[in-house]
């Protein structure tokens, strides 16, 4: 390992990012207001938002020691010359490039995975359970963590492995890579419907009734393509309630999840799912997509630089973290790395717009009900069912938040019923 230009660029931008992150999270805490806001009087007590405080303070501790540990692992594995290391490891495994390179990515995931496991037990176990959100049994969090590996190496190892294949093999690699993760990213949004969540959650046809004619005549009003209507057993795991629609074209199918459903009146559901199908008719999730496809183009075009085995900077990079043979599983890894603080500044726009798209979802769903009163009711008994934040520091809302504070939302909806 030498020290380099590069390698001190990247450990630079990480230490900046972690301390920007540090110091939003701080504020954030000191930006608790003591005094619950007017407008969540009717849905939270003294009690409830006392709690949702105290809620928000362990989640931003925990928070910081998930952070802490993810730096210093990955600077302790660098510094250490671990990523040298692993790679002339499996290289001594087989002289197949390929299998050398799955060996490598398949034991630098486990590594993370068994860093982050006491985490999703402690944050699932002690600090979800505290608050009254847990509902995962230890056999249920065994079998998703099973079924995950199982999905990541079925999903995860082939991908992987045509990658490897392309940036070896083929000219223009960028080019084919970005063509096969498209592809499989499409198919996977295709699949996860009927394959992949039904192997999580149980999905249960809505019954007949007043709620899924309701439901029905919204989706025929807006010309929604509304194929199916499902509830969730969301409370399997946890007491948090949510809505989401999947699907192309026109086969839309809508999930509500079962905590949902029994908090919610029947206007306040259709209301929520109004809002959904405004993301649809407003195109949010095409033009999110499209965005999405373009970005991968950008990263694929920039890790073919990043891996050019005759390129100066790929040979600068690669020192800088003791690795001998420039290679394409190595330079995924360190890719990810060196543009993780370019990521993270690219999404303070993907979420400024994410929110803009919010509003702009809320406002067809008010259009679309007649009136703004139902989605904000539903959006206040939401915010006390989960606890949330409600007076986040705008430079925590600027980093991470792809949804308005819910003042701001709210403001904006009664501002539509009130010109």
């Amino acid at each position: 390992m030498e020290w380099n230009a590069v390698g001190l660029t990247i450990l630079i931008a990480l230490l900046l990012l972690w301390n920007l992150d540090f110091v939003a999270t701080l504020l954030n805490l000191k930006a608790l207001s003591p005094e619950l806001p007017e407008e969540f009087s009717d849905v939270f007590d003294a009690e409830r938002y006392a709690k949702s405080q105290q809620y928000t303070r362990e989640s931003a501790r925990f928070g910081i020691i998930e952070s802490v540990v993810s730096l210093f692992v990955l600077l302790g594995f660098w510094l250490g010359g671990g990523f040298g290391w692993l790679d002339a490891l499996t290289r001594s495994w087989t002289s197949n490039e390929l299998l050398a390179g799955l060996y490598f990515l398949s034991l630098l995931y486990l590594g993370h995975y068994l860093i982050s496991l006491p985490l999703s037990l402690y944050s699932t176990f002690v600090i979800e359970e505290k608050f009254g959100f847990n509902k995962t049994t230890p056999g249920t969090f065994v079998s998703d963590q099973v079924k995950s590996l199982l999905l990541s190496a079925l999903l995860g190892l082939p991908l992987a492995a045509g990658l490897i294949w392309i940036f070896g093999n083929v000219p223009h690699a960028w080019l084919w890579a970005w063509v096969l993760f498209t592809v499989v990213q499409l198919l996977l949004m295709w699949l996860a419907p009927a394959v992949i969540l039904p192997l999580f959650n149980k999905f249960e046809p809505m019954k007949e009734g007043p709620l899924r004619e309701s439901i029905e005549k919204m989706a025929a009003k807006c010309e929604f393509p509304l194929a199916e209507i499902s509830v969730m057993d969301g409370s399997k795991r946890s007491t948090k309630a949510n809505a989401y629609f999947t699907g192309f074209g026109k086969t839309k199918k809508i999930a509500l999840y079962d905590t949902l459903v029994e908090e919610q009146s029947d206007d306040e559901l259709v209301a929520v799912l109004a809002h959904e199908i405004g993301h649809f008719k407003c195109k949010h999730i095409i033009q999110r997509l499209g965005v999405a496809i373009a970005q991968s183009a950008a990263l694929f075009f920039l890790l073919g630089l990043v891996i050019d085995q005759n390129g100066a900077f790929a040979r600068m990079l690669f020192n800088a973290f003791g690795v001998e043979t420039i290679s394409p599983q190595v330079g995924l890894v360190l890719f990810a790395i060196l543009f993780s603080p370019a990521s993270r500044i690219l999404g303070i726009f993907s979420n400024a717009w994410s929110r803009r798209h919010e509003f702009e979802a809320d406002a067809y769903a008010a259009n679309a009900m007649g009136t703004s009163e139902h989605l904000i009711t539903a959006l206040k008994k939401l915010s006390a069912k989960n606890l949330s934040n409600l007076t986040p520091h705008p430079i925590r809302v600027l980093l991470d938040y792809s949804h308005p504070p819910m003042l701001e939302r709210l403001s904006a909806l009664r501002a539509r019923s009130n010109p």
